[in-house]
């Protein structure tokens, strides 16, 4: 069969055989990695105090190519603006649960949340699931891209260890689309989601990914994917299973996760 009738079949565009699309420029992915940073250490920061920030740094950059790659990113500042959402307008969005919610046990919020990881030859992407009571990483994934799947496959990774009772995210394509959604609906989870320029409503999320870039990516300066997956690897168990929080008394998140049940936990007052 000709390519033509292959891709009739398929229903394919055949300039999508041909296409390669371009890498990422040297000094885009240099500046990704100091936006990254910077964005770390200060996530309220949009794209007007990036501009500001990389040019302290000695990188003369309009706001324009700024805001492309903090989209490339999937990052955004967290103060109020308007038309902040990234979601699919057809996709259906919920209320925030949480405010006042006093957190009491494990398994009753989880969330989920995506950031940028970056690499030596490039960047990657990573979601991970996380249970509020305990900070315990239920599971997480790696893609190279963001698409839905790698977020479901963490999402069914984590209904094998148990069902929350809410379940939080942003209002992220991923988390609306309804393969995400469905897996909810069926096991009788509510479903939270943030509000527009929120700061506080997925916090613990948040530090999570201040956590484990601080201690870890930005330490070990993964090259590739394969690297990343097998050191984040290494990484998470040692966060859940050796770590001492602070905040959890001095006590991992596996010991809280499965056995102490004395921590409290309210949000936002």
């Amino acid at each position: 069969m000709s390519l033509r009738q292959q891709c009739g079949i398929l229903d394919l565009c055949r300039s999508r055989l041909y296409y390669h699309p371009a890498p990422i420029s040297p000094e885009d992915l240099l500046l990704m990695n100091l936006i990254d940073e910077e964005y770390t250490r200060h996530p309220f920061y949009g794209s007007r105090k990036m501009v500001i920030f990389l040019g302290t740094e000695g990188y003369a950059v309009n706001r324009k190519r700024v805001q492309r790659l903090m989209r490339l990113m999937d990052i955004q500042g967290i103060c109020p603006g308007p038309n902040t959402s990234r979601r699919r307008w057809e996709h259906a969005v919920y209320p925030y649960l949480l405010k006042g919610l006093l957190i009491t046990r494990p398994n009753q919020v989880w969330s989920a949340d995506i950031t940028y990881i970056r690499l030596t030859r490039g960047f990657a992407y990573l979601v991970a699931i996380l249970d509020w009571y305990s900070r315990y990483v239920l599971s997480w994934r790696l893609s190279n891209s963001l698409e839905t799947a790698f977020c479901t496959e963490a999402l069914d990774e984590a209904l094998k260890r148990g069902t929350p009772e809410i379940f939080n995210t942003d209002q992220g394509c991923q988390f609306t689309s309804s393969d995400f959604i469905v897996r909810l609906q069926e096991r009788d989870i509510r479903i939270s989601m943030d509000s527009h320029g929120r700061a506080f409503d997925n916090i613990f999320t948040e530090r999570l990914w201040r956590t484990v870039k601080y201690e870890d990516v930005y330490i070990q300066g993964y090259q590739t994917m394969i690297e990343s997956q097998r050191g984040l690897g290494k990484y998470f168990p040692f966060y859940n299973d050796e770590r001492f929080h602070q905040s959890l008394g001095y006590r991992t998140p596996s010991a809280v996760h499965y056995g102490d049940k004395s921590v409290l936990r309210c949000v936002n007052g």
